[in-house]
C-alpha cells in the first residue's frame, strides 16, 4: 500500500509563490515517477508537472518558466515551487506517483490534494 500526503496550499496574491510538498509512504520497489496535477472546478484534472527517476522534467505549456518540479529519491518526496501565480493557477492540486512493486508490478496512486487560492 503507498500513501501520498501533500502539504503547502493555501491563499496567495497575484504574482506570489508557494512551495508543494508530497511525501510518499508504503512499500515501494522502485518509483518511476512523481509528478503534480490539478482540478479546478469544473474543468478536468490536467498535468501541471512530472519528474520520473532518471531526473527528467515535462510541463504543461501554461508552467513553463514559472514551476520546477522536483524530486528527493531517497526521501521519496516530490516539491513544485510556484513563481508569478495568477488567477488562472486556482485549483486543487493533486500529488502522482507511479512505481512498479512486487513481481514488477505497476501501478499509479494519487494523494488527497491540496487547495491553491491565487487572488487579491
Amino acid at each position: 500500500q503507498v500513501q501520498l500526503v501533500e502539504s503547502g496550499g493555501g491563499l496567495v496574491q497575484p504574482g506570489g509563490s508557494l512551495r508543494l510538498s508530497c511525501a510518499a509512504s508504503g512499500r515501494i520497489t522502485s518509483i518511476n515517477s512523481m509528478g503534480w496535477y490539478r482540478q479546478a472546478p469544473g474543468k478536468e484534472r490536467e498535468l501541471v508537472a512530472v519528474i520520473t527517476s532518471g531526473g527528467n522534467t515535462n510541463y504543461a505549456d501554461s508552467a513553463k518558466g514559472r514551476f520546477t518540479v522536483s524530486r528527493d529519491n531517497a526521501k521519496n518526496t516530490a516539491s513544485l515551487q510556484m513563481n508569478s501565480l495568477k488567477p488562472e493557477d486556482t485549483a486543487v492540486y493533486y500529488c502522482n506517483l507511479v512505481g512498479t512493486m512486487n513481481w514488477g508490478r505497476v501501478a499509479n496512486y494519487w494523494g488527497q490534494g491540496t487547495q491553491v487560492t491565487v487572488s487579491s
